[in-house]
């Protein structure tokens, strides 16, 4: 859990430099709205903006004090609890679907899936959505390679037996970057964030190489690929 723990020292950072997600992936995931929301693991408020400007009612629930103050300040018209997708503070069939946005894996399913049960309505939707950058492009590959250690696994996730089997959705779209933007961006994520000082300096100066080895000057695109899977309560679950 230190990892998943380590955000909230960057939440500023954190907030202005991971991507978004392609309001396509939202449409595909949510269907027609406007829905009442819960946004599990909703960090900053990423998420929750997005659903938000697309017309949804949203309740984004998020433990880390860091994350959600910072979510509240940027985020009007959100509302915000402090709370887990282990223990969602919502009362039962109270909203028309779930979402986790680059947070699914954080979870414990065995405790999470029946509580996301418990708050769905009937027929309710789960949605689970992870932005990785598109490793079709070689210097991506060799960022993800430097950052993460391997490519992200790509599996069809199982949301176990209250829910239907989930569908795979995949939604290619790119953020505008610069090269201080790269290494703002190589500062939120977890293993430069529980890395020691040194640990640190040395992944910095591996993204600054391939910068220089990739030509990446001025402003060039990071090419990502948001991958949902989507699910339905199933009734009577």
């Amino acid at each position: 859990m230190e990892h998943a723990n380590s955000f909230g020292s960057a939440a500023d950072l954190y907030d202005a430099h991971r991507p978004g997600y392609p309001a396509d992936a939202v449409r595909w995931a949510l269907g027609p709205g406007p829905l009442r929301v819960a946004d599990l693991g909703a960090g900053t408020g990423i998420l929750s903006r997005l659903l938000r400007d697309l017309g949804h009612r949203v309740v984004a629930v998020e433990p880390d004090d860091r994350m959600r103050d910072r979510l509240t300040r940027t985020s009007p018209g959100v509302e915000a609890l402090d709370g887990t997708a282990e223990a969602v503070p919502l009362p039962d069939a109270s909203v028309d679907a779930v979402v986790a946005g680059q947070a699914y894996h954080w979870f414990d399913p065995e405790r999470a899936h029946p509580e996301i049960a418990r708050v769905l309505r009937p027929g309710g939707v789960f949605a689970a959505l992870w932005n990785d950058a598109d490793v079709e492009a070689p210097w991506t590959l060799r960022f993800v390679e430097i950052v993460d250690g391997t490519p992200p696994d790509i599996e069809v996730v199982d949301f176990g037996p209250l829910f239907t089997p989930a569908r795979v959705g995949e939604f290619r779209h790119a953020m505008p970057m610069s090269p201080e933007g790269l290494l703002d961006l190589t500062r939120t994520r977890s293993p430069y964030l529980v890395a020691s000082p040194s640990e640190r300096e040395t992944l910095l100066d591996a993204v600054r190489r391939l910068m220089t080895e990739s030509g990446l000057a001025g402003r060039f695109p990071l090419p990502l690929v948001t991958r949902v899977h989507r699910a339905s309560v199933v009734p009577g679950g």
